[in-house]
């Protein structure tokens, strides 16, 4: 086993309606080539072996492994507990965001963690990425299958939580066999915030998300067991919704821990989200001297991770982008030199995907 970056070409499907099954995707076109975090590049040639496993083949899942096969990770096996094989080949092949990709994978339907037989599939990695098993214990159950550590594609209520480019440092291998990659709005808005924090200092802060819809809303009107607006029509509001996500940079930037908070707009487009971050500064500066200092780390430290444009774009602009999140310089306005309104893109899906992939590498380097 080994790294490689390829992608593979055009062949055919097939489909095994049985358990332990090896499947072969391949694409009609090839996936729209994307940029690679330059480090990822360089740490290809020096990383020995290992593979992966996305645990649940959900929109998280199916987009990590795409750009996983991207990266030249190996992925050796796949669970999804929920869903027919034959749908999982499917659900694969065909993507109306992304459009079609495919690669060669074994899959498992094991609905206990535990029972899933990750070590003899060769994994040492699982991406937990069903929704489900968010704590240390229960994501820990893929540990009980042979794998040897677990990344958590969703924020965690007691797991370290890691933003590449952020806090990546801070990962220890010696004590931390389960992590969480934090949300994609947490990755889209923590970079921002750390050259803003570092540069000119943030004395608080709001965010506000313009968030693409999810599997998570209702195609039409429907009952929820939550707030009630909720259930309303995805593709026909504009809905506000809580989110956690200003509140968690906190936990991967802890000088801003309770200096942000923020809330979501659900809006009717199936990809591509918006972060509005409005903040208070320590340091007075011009909106040129913060679109300058961006752009610097976009080129530089955050380079892959931290996107910049000064070009007018839409949101359809971002589908695919990579980056988890792009400073939109022509959008910010500042009231004065210590009040900014800062505007950065990302894709939520694609994006946030990227990131978990990077995440697996850059543990892996640690090892």
């Amino acid at each position: 086993m080994f790294l490689c970056c390829h992608i593979f070409e055009n062949v055919h499907i097939m489909r095994h309606n049985v358990y332990k099954k090896k499947i072969i995707l391949q694409p009609a076109t090839t996936f729209p080539l994307c940029s690679l975090h330059t480090p990822t590049l360089m740490n290809l040639r020096a990383l020995p072996p290992f593979i992966f496993d996305p645990e649940n083949f959900g929109r998280i899942g199916r987009l990590v492994l795409r750009a996983c096969l991207k990266k030249g990770i190996k992925v050796v096996a796949i669970n999804d507990p929920f869903i027919d094989l034959d749908y999982m080949v499917y659900m694969f092949q065909y993507d109306s965001t992304h459009g079609r990709y495919h690669g060669e994978i074994s899959v498992y339907q094991c609905k206990n963690p535990a029972d899933i037989p990750w070590g003899s599939a060769g994994a040492k990695y699982v991406v937990e990425s069903t929704g489900v098993f968010l704590t240390n214990e229960k994501a820990g159950a893929h540990l009980k299958g042979g794998a040897s550590r677990v990344v958590v594609s969703a924020p965690s209520p007691d797991a370290p939580m890691f933003v590449m480019g952020v806090n990546e440092d801070k990962y220890d291998p010696s004590s931390m066999t389960i992590v969480s990659n934090a949300s994609c709005t947490t990755n889209c808005l923590a970079p921002l915030a750390k050259v803003i924090h570092d540069n000119f200092g943030i004395e608080e802060a709001l965010m506000t998300t313009v968030h693409a819809y999810t599997a998570t809303q209702k195609t039409v009107d429907g009952p929820s067991a939550k707030k009630w607006r909720d259930g309303r029509s995805a593709g026909k509001n504009i809905i506000p919704a809580s989110t956690g996500a200003a509140k968690a940079v906190g936990k991967v930037i802890p000088e801003l821990n309770g200096k942000l908070t923020g809330m979501a707009f659900r809006v009717p487009v199936a990809d591509v989200s918006v972060v509005d971050l409005t903040c208070r500064l320590s340091k007075p500066a011009s909106y040129t001297e913060i679109k300058k200092a961006v752009k610097a780390a976009s080129e530089g430290p955050m380079k892959g991770i931290l996107g910049y444009t000064e070009d007018q774009v839409v949101s359809s602009d971002f589908i695919s982008d990579t980056h988890s999140s792009v400073f939109d310089a022509s959008a910010g306005i500042s009231l004065n030199d210590n009040f900014v309104k800062l505007i950065s893109w990302y894709d939520n899906e694609y994006g946030y995907s990227n990131r978990v992939a990077d995440l697996l590498l850059y543990m892996h380097s640690k090892e």
